[in-house]
């Protein structure tokens, strides 16, 4: 990717979702100080601002907007530049957008209205309009109407978050309790298929769709997370080896349709779609619509740029996402991969951090770690990065991810 004119300054919660481009004079990031960003910081001094938080957690996006230290950043190079630099953040709210107003910055990423009414479970379906028969068999209803048919099922409610928003019925007494708890909710319910889930990366420019390498999506593995639903990473070498042909195909169809439905929508930039593969008939389902950059965007674009120094020709998924945001031609496709994997460690009941020396051995093993500094049960505690792929099959791992294991055992 050529080196761009404009400047864009990344402003997020959490650096490593900034990172799928080197940090330079035109790309620039603002984020909360952690341990982990600052060494980081200690690499790009001069294009890498970090903001303490206030308290235990770790400061939003728009508080982060909001900081006296992000205003002075944008002014700093709005006089250095003569022209005011671009804002862009991992997923636009209908909160961060008054923000950005206020100040006068131009956000580059696609309109929070439109994000919500995809990524929205109740107003995706109509969104989706004939798209809606890739969907396992389901239907809107409010919460108190729902009945028990003695079939487990899915409810999901219209927003969540890997995973968080998404419950499993498996008898009257589990859907008793939440129709009391939330009576007046609409929620969407669909038939529970058991199988394996895979993600792949989009993205959008005017005339082209770019789809980027499928990933196995590694979701509730113990003791990685305590919740059956809750993604917690990605294998590329696992999806490139138990796909069919059929299968690819099938995804890069419902790929280019949804991805199309985008185009139309004015859309620009990334999002991301979830598939299952019902593990008895192999039936391929649309679960998810993520209308944002998804999280395993910057360890792809990492994963892509390593092929690249092998002599593979083509985009980075992260460089075509920018590109398309700032309107540039997007002439080459993203480069393949067919291996790699990252997890997280999230803070579970049983797992409140993280030993240095547990984190010293998986980095002996040749495993790149990320810590975070959150508290809040269920959110992220470390990223293991490998550039092979962890796992054999659906819900088993491989050698390597067996010593993740191991070593993670250790910690309890």
């Amino acid at each position: 990717m050529a080196r761009m004119k404009e400047t864009i300054i990344y402003v997020t919660r959490d650096i490593e979702r900034a990172l799928g481009m080197t940090p330079n004079e035109n790309y620039q990031i603002v984020s909360n100080r952690t341990d982990y960003g600052e060494t980081v910081r200690e690499q790009y001094p001069n294009f890498i601002t970090l903001i303490e938080s206030n308290s235990d957690d770790s400061a939003g996006t728009g508080d982060l907007m909001r900081n006296t230290k992000t205003q002075e950043i944008f002014s700093k190079v709005s006089q250095a530049t003569g022209v005011k630099p671009y804002i862009l953040v991992f997923k636009n709210t209908a909160r961060i957008e008054p923000i950005a107003r206020e100040h006068g910055w131009i956000l580059i990423n696609p309109p929070a209205q439109t994000s919500e009414k995809i990524e929205n479970k109740i107003s995706q379906i109509l969104w989706l309009s004939e798209l809606e028969k890739y969907l396992p068999a389901h239907r809107i209803e409010f919460m108190k109407n729902i009945r028990w048919d003695g079939k487990p099922f899915i409810i999901q409610w219209a927003h969540g978050h890997t995973g968080g928003g998404t419950t499993l019925i498996r008898s009257d007494e589990e859907l008793s309790a939440l129709k009391t708890k939330f009576p007046e909710r609409r929620s969407r319910t669909s038939t529970y298929i058991d199988g394996s889930s895979f993600t792949v990366n989009v993205v959008v420019t005017p005339e082209k769709i770019l789809m980027s390498s499928i990933s196995y999506q590694i979701t509730g593995q113990i003791p990685f997370t305590d919740s059956p639903f809750a993604t917690i990473g990605n294998d590329w070498g696992l999806a490139a080896k138990i796909l069919s042909a059929e299968d690819k195909k099938w995804i890069a169809d419902l790929t280019n349709e949804i991805g199309s439905r985008m185009q139309k929508e004015y859309w620009r930039g990334l999002f991301g779609i979830d598939i299952l593969k019902d593990a008895s008939t192999g039936k391929m389902y649309l679960i998810e619509i993520n209308a944002r950059q998804p999280a395993s965007t910057t360890f792809e674009s990492r994963l892509q740029e390593a092929k690249r120094a092998e002599g593979a020709q083509g985009l980075t998924t992260f460089e075509a996402h920018i590109a398309a945001l700032l309107g540039q031609p997007v002439t080459k496709n993203l480069i393949e991969i067919s291996d790699g994997a990252q997890i997280i460690q999230r803070i579970t009941k049983n797992t409140k951090t993280v030993a240095d020396d547990v984190i010293g051995t998986l980095e002996l093993d040749g495993l790149s770690v990320i810590p975070y500094e959150n508290t809040a049960e269920g959110s992220d505690l470390i990223r293991i990065q490998s550039k092979k792929g962890i796992m054999s099959a659906h819900k088993e791992f491989n050698d390597v991810g067996n010593q993740i294991l191991l070593n993670l055992k250790t910690n309890i």
